[in-house]
């Protein structure tokens, strides 16, 4: 250390600075000018070339901040929490690849097809894992990619009898023993689809193995007996419910919306009460309030069962749609709703929506407390001027192609979104806590051995 009088020295001579002039006065304020008016016109010429400068794209920071669609079309992201460019790679695990996949696509006896599960509100186990199949996102090499994707029909199946709960169980497992790379990881770099309100807690054991995959899951709160979700918001995805295909096809839909002024409700509300308490209120208050509000008791067999037509000529026959909790808090009727313009109103307080960082919800739709369902939901809703229903219904049709499963020549539709959303969740270092590196980058398990070398089955603790 130097000597305090060397210290001395050293603060003194840092301090002695030549005296200020007022030519150095006028120097400064020329060059702080300069760089002012330098910046503001690097700014201008950057934002020409801006991959989102459109004639039809307005940037106001609201529209630079939230999805947006030109008038062709066209999909624009917002720079906000996404980039610029789609860039991944994912690897589709083939059924015929892994001993219990096909288990998990067709039942144990193989006689459950993909038609059969593409209808109905869980078709997005199979849209996607199609979609994906197709995908100029896909990779072909393991090595390659920065996702794995498990197609499994589990709802389906387990609904058609092809497989039931301690089956679905103990195939998963046995199907995720065979993975090298979901244990390299720890299963954080794969993506599993659970498209019903009961979520993940299809496979009961998925808090032990794959509490750390990427969930895609139109159900955000779905709690098991002990009171657990299975959704966690920092690594898994709403996704949207599977709308009727008939309805969200380009061009003519088997059903169209109506003027305002030719429906007939104010509002509706079409589903079964199932014992919950939000649904028993509308049903009642449809009751005392025939002329405002629709919400038969809906049969669902036998000659007075409504069909899926008869649903959506119903449905937009209300200026307002109402979608309470049922066994879970989301509702496909959220969905469906825009498809027949009708201003969806979410009676469920746990909801939870697909895209939210880059949709604002509230300009689609409206949110209501469950506690509050009566005759002040009906009176509010009846103020509600009609000129800003047709707002709400016009902002609605520009977004509402993100519910739908179509091919990526679809500038804009679900997978879209998704694919954005799991961009997001892509980590360029795996790690799990039975995986080891060493100093050349190799990675090795608990017994040092390479990872090339290790061999199914891979025991889970």
């Amino acid at each position: 250390m130097g000597s305090l009088n060397n210290r001395a020295r050293i603060f003194t001579a840092h301090h002695q600075t030549p005296p200020c002039t007022r030519t150095h006065q006028i120097g400064a304020l020329l060059l702080v000018a300069a760089t002012f008016l330098l910046t503001r016109l690097f700014d201008q010429s950057f934002s020409t070339c801006t991959p989102y400068s459109s004639s039809n794209y307005d940037l106001s920071s609201q529209s630079k901040s939230l999805v947006h669609v030109t008038s062709d079309g066209s999909l624009m992201w917002p720079q906000r929490g996404y980039g610029i460019h789609l860039a991944i790679k994912i690897y589709v695990y083939e059924e015929h690849e892994i001993d219990g996949l096909k288990e998990l696509l067709r039942g144990r006896e193989g006689k459950i097809s993909a038609d059969a599960c593409v209808k109905g509100q869980w078709g997005t186990q199979v849209k996607i894992h199609k979609l994906l199949l197709n995908s100029r996102f896909r990779t072909r090499k393991k090595e390659d990619a920065d996702l794995f994707f498990v197609p499994a029909y589990v709802k389906c199946v387990r609904m058609m009898g092809g497989l039931n709960d301690k089956e679905i169980n103990q195939t998963y497992v046995k199907v995720l023993n065979q993975m090298p790379y979901f244990r390299r990881s720890g299963g954080r770099d794969h993506i599993f689809v659970f498209p019903s309100g009961a979520g993940a807690h299809l496979f009961r054991s998925w808090a032990v193995y794959i509490n750390r995959s990427i969930i895609l899951t139109p159900e955000g709160d779905r709690t098991d007996k002990k009171d657990t979700t299975a959704f966690n918001t920092w690594k898994d995805i709403i996704i949207p419910g599977n709308v009727e295909d008939g309805m969200t096809r380009r061009g003519s839909t088997v059903v169209q919306p109506l003027p305002l002024s030719e429906r007939k409700y104010l509002a509706n509300y079409l589903g079964r009460a199932q014992g919950k308490i939000g649904r028993l209120k509308l049903i009642e208050l449809s009751k005392q309030y025939p002329d405002k509000l629709e919400s038969p008791e809906l049969k669902f067999s036998g000659p007075d069962k409504l069909g899926r037509l008869e649903y959506f000529q119903h449905l937009r026959n209300a200026k307002f749609c109402l979608a309470p909790r049922g066994e879970s808090s989301w509702t496909l009727r959220f969905y469906e709703s825009f498809f027949v313009e009708c201003v969806p109103v979410i009676l469920s307080d746990q909801a939870e929506l697909p895209f939210q960082n880059v949709i604002d919800y509230s300009q689609v739709s409206i949110k209501w407390p469950s506690t509050r369902i009566g005759l002040e939901l009906l009176e509010y809703l009846q103020s509600i001027p009609d000129e800003d229903v047709e707002r709400m219904i016009a902002n609605g049709r520009q977004v509402r192609c993100l519910w739908v499963y179509a091919p990526e020549s679809e500038q804009c539709s679900a997978m879209q979104g998704i694919m954005w959303e799991l961009q997001r969740k892509v980590r360029q270092f795996h790690q799990s806590t039975e995986t080891f590196w060493l100093h050349n980058q190799t990675t090795v398990n608990r017994n040092l051995v390479e990872f090339s070398s290790w061999k199914p089955p891979i025991h889970f603790p």
